[in-house]
This record gives C-alpha cells, structure tokens and sequence, in this order.
C-alpha cells in the first residue's frame, strides 16, 4: 500500500549580503541546524552560501540532489534580496524564510542587521509574487528559528500534499444535498486533480474484486481491529471487499499524483446494491491517511486531507448536527464545564470515524435512518449493517473546512475545541462539542456565509498550522470563532 501522506524532508540555506561577513551567516546556519538536531528534527544544511545569483543556482542544486522537499531559506545577515528570493522562485516546494536575531557577538563585525534584511526580502518576494512562508515573528536566535521550522513542517507537509493530490469520487451526491456542490475551479486553482465517476463503475469493480485472494487476510484485520462481539462475521468478507476495491482504485487511479482522496456516494442505493453500508471500511482508510468523505462531499474529502497532512494523524468528517438538549446539559456539562449551552452542539456521522477515535465500546452496526427508510417495518437490519458508531473520545479538536462557495470563490473557516466526556445516549458516530461562543459562530459564519454541514474535525489544536495552510493558499476569507470582545460584521450590535 503505498504513502498517502508526504514525508518532509527540508534543507536550510544560508543566505549573505556581500558586505557583510560571511561566516557570520554560515556560523549562525550552523547554529540552526544544530538546535534543530536537538529537538529533533532531522535538517539537511547546505554548504553552499548565497551571496548572488550563481551561488543560488548552486545551492537550489545542491537542495534537491540531497531530496529535499521544503526548504528554509536563512538570513544570517542583511542578505541579498535578489538571490535569496530566487531561490524561492527556483525550488520546487514549499520556502519558509527566516533571520538572525543579534545577541550572539558584539555589535561591529557580529552585526548582521538581518531585522533590516527581512523587509527587503518580503519586499522582493511580493514584486516577483512568489509564495513564501513567513513565520509570526520571522527574526529570532538559533533556538527560537529552530521553532518556527517546527511549526512550518506541517504546513509543508500539507502544501506538499495538495500538490500530490487527486480527489477521486463516485457519485453524483444525492438528491436534496445541494450543500454538497463542488465547483471543481477552486480545486485547480489550489493544484489539486479530480477523477469524476459514477457509482455504477465502483460497483463494476466491486463485483471484479468477488474471490480475491486477499479478502480472509482483511477480515482477520477487521475482526482483530473491532474485537469479538463488535462486529458481523458474515459481513466482513463484502466489506474486505470493498476496502480492496477502494484500495486497488486508489493505486491504479492516482495517475501522475502521489496521493489520493475519495468523496462517495454512500447512500441511498449503495446499501442495497452493494450489501452493506460503507461506513466501517471508510474509516479504516481514513485511520490510513485515506480521507473517504460521505455523500461525494469533494471539499469535505480535501478538507479532511489537508488535515491528516497537518495533524499527521487520522481525521474524520461530521456533520454539524444537532444542539445538545437543555437536560443533558443542566446534568452532564454545567457546573463541570465553563461553557454555555450554545457553544456546545453534537456532531455525526453514520459511522465513518476511525475507531482509534471513538471510545472503547465502539461496535460495527446498523444505520438506523437508512432502515427505516429501506428495509422493510419491524424487520431485522440487513444490507444497512456497516456502521462504525459509539461515542466519540473526549479531547481537543479543530473544526475546519476549506471550500469553494457557489459563486466560485475559495474560503475557509477554523474553530478549536474539544469534545466533552459526556455520555451522548444516540447512535452513530457521535459526539458533544463544545467551541467558546459557538452559537455566535454558527450564525455569523456558518449561516452567513452559507458552509454546507460537514465539518472536517481534527483530533488536536491545529488551528495555526492549518490557518498558515490557507492563507500561503491565497484564501482570503478565513474565519474562526471570534471572542464576544470582537464582533462580527454582520452580528447586531443592539442584541
């Protein structure tokens, strides 16, 4: 099975303004490098230092024969704006730039003046409108630079993903789920590729994939995973199938791309053609790296990429679903927790989160919608089994989503917080939220600016690795939960 998130691998270069001291670059290089290496992080250091534009072509050489794949570009001194932002123009990755904080010799000829340097290279960057990353605070000793690499590696991984990326779907999304419209523009704007089928060739392949060799080993792989008694015996070998299937398209499809993600029509005929519900094998991609967004969600299933790139760690994607009754809440969350009812809300799925991130009782299930809907009243659940539900685990999360509205135009939104050990007494995959004033968000950005109601979630805080993402993107519209203290544009100041 192949890699479906990158692995960085980042060089540093040194640049030097030709009147300054050039040791004073390389020594502070080597600085880096070495709290680098302290921390951690494995950093390729090229020998060659720029001070023109020869040096940087050899440099930018030098980089890539090492394969590096991102790369910091290191302002030791004042340096030389032109060449150092060519090496940006010139690389083929994701650039962070970064410069040297005095302190670590006197002021005559250990000065460098790199503070000054930097307002000439953004300078520069922006008249060439070459993309590069610019940390908060770009300027600071070797220990502090070696923080901001840390910071930038997954927002170099992201890049570096959705350069690689191809979204294959199958669908076209059900009817009445216009929230799902995709205009595929902003996906080439982005460099990210699409492969549009139909339901009916996913099933063409399921049905080639009957007898594979490889169908016993998965379902150990399922039974062992779920445990016994959580999950049906009779049904894993249709669902090994399937994940084979989806696999097997995944590394036949992905064509000139390294990675891939899927946005699958799940319902309402697939129950009843292909056997099952495909929830529980979407999640085991998804626990892969494999992002499989519900109902050909295409912005969903690239949201959910950009994080598990970032958070190099298994994503879901829910809906925004329901509030949390005032009961539960008296009971279960006020006087232990300081939110309001109106942060908190319960996102769902029908079952397609990973179970490393669902609570231990998790079990492989019905679709209790999608029975009611299709099998006959009062009958015992058949081709609607396939569910992974149980409670999600509590602990910090990000909601996110990235997504190209109706009239075409990429926008985003990012909000942290977690979910609550409160016991949900529903079905599915599911779990209470709770994101501070989540109620002012829910009208002021959801509704305002029409989100659909999936939501990527991300098992941590990375919302400022995942705004980095957007904004080196071009995304001009990022939105998050604002405190009560900043209003929204459209928020009644007489309420």
């Amino acid at each position: 099975m192949f890699q479906n998130i990158p692995q960085v691998k980042l060089g540093i270069i040194a640049v030097s303004r030709d009147c300054f001291v050039i040791s004073l670059s390389q020594r502070r290089r080597s600085a880096v490098a070495a709290a680098c290496a302290e921390k951690g992080l494995s950093l390729y250091e090229a020998q060659t230092t720029v001070e023109n534009e020869k040096d940087m072509e050899k440099a930018v050489a030098e980089v890539r024969s090492a394969g590096c794949n991102a790369l910091v570009v290191f302002l030791g001194n004042f340096g030389p704006e032109t060449p150092e932002t060519l090496i940006a123009q010139k690389f083929d990755g994701p650039v962070m730039y970064a410069a040297a904080a005095e302190g670590d010799g006197d002021l005559i000829n250990g000065r460098g003046d790199a503070f000054c340097g930097m307002l000439n290279c953004s300078y520069n960057l922006g008249l060439r409108k070459t993309k590069a990353y610019i940390p908060e605070y770009p300027v600071g000793t070797a220990e502090d630079v070696a923080e901001m690499i840390l910071d930038f590696v997954p927002v170099a991984r992201a890049l570096i993903g959705l350069k690689n990326l191809k979204i294959i779907t199958f669908g076209p999304r059900p009817q009445d789920f216009f929230a799902c419209n995709a205009p595929i523009q902003g996906l080439y704007e982005l460099g990210v590729e699409i492969e549009e089928n139909s339901e009916l060739d996913l099933l063409v392949s399921y049905k080639a994939h009957a007898g594979d060799p490889r169908i016993p080993e998965v379902c150990a792989d399922m039974a062992a995973e779920m445990g016994e008694g959580r999950y049906y015996p009779e049904l894993l070998p249709r669902m090994a199938q399937f994940e084979l299937t989806l696999l097997d398209w995944a590394e036949n499809h992905k064509g000139a791309r390294k990675f891939v993600a899927f946005a699958d029509k799940c319902w309402p005929a697939f129950p009843e053609a292909f056997g099952f519900e495909p929830c529980y094998v979407n999640s085991r991609l998804a626990a892969r790296g494999i992002p499989v967004a519900c109902e050909v969600d295409i912005y969903g299933a690239l949201s959910e990429y950009i994080g598990a790139c970032v958070s190099a760690d298994a994503v879901t994607l829910l809906d925004i679903n329901n509030s949390v009754p005032k009961s539960l809440y008296d009971s279960e969350i006020a006087g232990k927790y300081s939110y309001q009812l109106t942060d908190t809300f319960m996102g769902f799925h029908c079952g397609n989160t990973p179970s490393c991130k669902l609570c231990a009782d998790r079990a492989v299930k019905y679709q209790l919608i999608q029975h009611r809907l299709l099998e006959p009243k009062d009958s015992e659940p058949d081709f609607t089994r396939g569910t992974l539900e149980g409670d999600i685990a509590p602990g910090a999360i990000t909601f996110y989503r990235l997504q190209c509205d109706s009239e075409g135009n990429l926008r985003a939104y990012i909000a942290q917080g977690e979910v609550l050990n409160v016991a949900t007494g529903s079905f599915g995959g599911i779990g209470v939220f709770a994101i501070p004033e989540m109620g002012r968000f829910y009208r002021h950005v959801l509704i305002q600016k029409r989100y659909p109601h999936h939501g990527a979630v991300a098992f941590g805080h990375y919302g400022k690795a995942l705004f980095e993402v957007f904004k080196f993107l071009g995304i001009q519209d990022i939105s998050y939960n604002q405190p009560k203290s900043l209003p929204y544009p459209t928020e009644n100041p007489f309420c």
